[in-house]
């Protein structure tokens, strides 16, 4: 497995793709939060990092897709699927490895935004006047959004050999787990499904870590996403070789 996320770093960072999307996304949420009139955090009168992760989640939405593309799809087109499956790996740790580098490859787009915090921290009166168990939970939020977005773009990179079509199909999924749910149940028909309908949705369980309450309900359904899509995408593999 390791050997796996190693060759998928390295094929990252040996094209284009990785430097791009990573530029893309750093200066789409610097504009947001620093620059645009109507989210920018000078102007927004308090000491937080509300644009920026509020901001993220939509980011993600095509930045992550992006990355996951190619995990699967190229594998298939270029026909070297096959001779990966020969190799002496089980299904799952190919899944788990290209899972892993392309989550760590947001991991490390994320890590400069860390600047961001330092920064609201000085700037804020008095120094240091900003919610720093709020600003831990949400980014605790992004980190867990980002492995069900990057499981969700690997599963459909693994059901097609066009790249294209895996990132529209990820973009799809996401926006349904992610938006689909909670916009559901906002429509009034549910009565009282309507809390349980927003509960399925990865909207209410962000927006709970984002507040600074690290819940275990909340990393527990976000772990159990990421495994069935890993589980899924496990499936997709075997029965290739049906």
């Amino acid at each position: 497995m390791l050997r796996i996320l190693q060759k998928e770093i390295n094929n990252f960072f040996n094209s284009l793709v990785a430097y791009i999307v990573i530029i893309v996304f750093l200066v789409g949420i610097g504009l947001v939060s620093w620059v645009f009139p109507q989210s920018n955090i000078l102007d927004y009168g308090f000491a937080n990092l509300d644009p920026l992760f509020n901001m993220a989640p939509y980011v993600f939405l095509f930045l992550i897709p992006a990355i996951t593309m190619r995990t699967f799809a190229e594998e298939t087109k270029s026909g070297t699927m096959e001779l990966l499956l020969t190799r002496p790996l089980t299904d799952l740790q190919i899944v788990l490895g290209k899972f892993l580098a392309s989550f760590l490859l947001v991991v490390f787009a994320l890590i400069p935004t860390l600047i961001y915090y330092f920064s609201v921290y000085e700037l804020g009166t008095p120094a240091g006047n900003i919610d720093t168990a709020a600003v831990a939970g949400s980014y605790i939020g992004l980190l867990m959004l980002a492995a069900v977005f990057t499981s969700i773009g690997v599963f459909s990179s693994s059901v097609t050999d066009n790249q294209i079509v895996a990132f529209v199909l990820a973009i799809f999924l996401c926006f349904i787990f992610y938006d689909g749910f909670s916009s559901i149940a906002s429509i009034n028909v549910w009565s009282d499904y309507s809390f349980f309908i927003s509960q399925l949705g990865i909207d209410y369980h962000y927006q709970s870590l984002s507040r600074g309450l690290i819940d275990i309900r909340n990393l527990a359904y976000f772990f159990s996403l990421v495994t069935l899509m890993v589980f899924l995408t496990k499936m997709v593999l075997e029965s290739r070789k049906w």
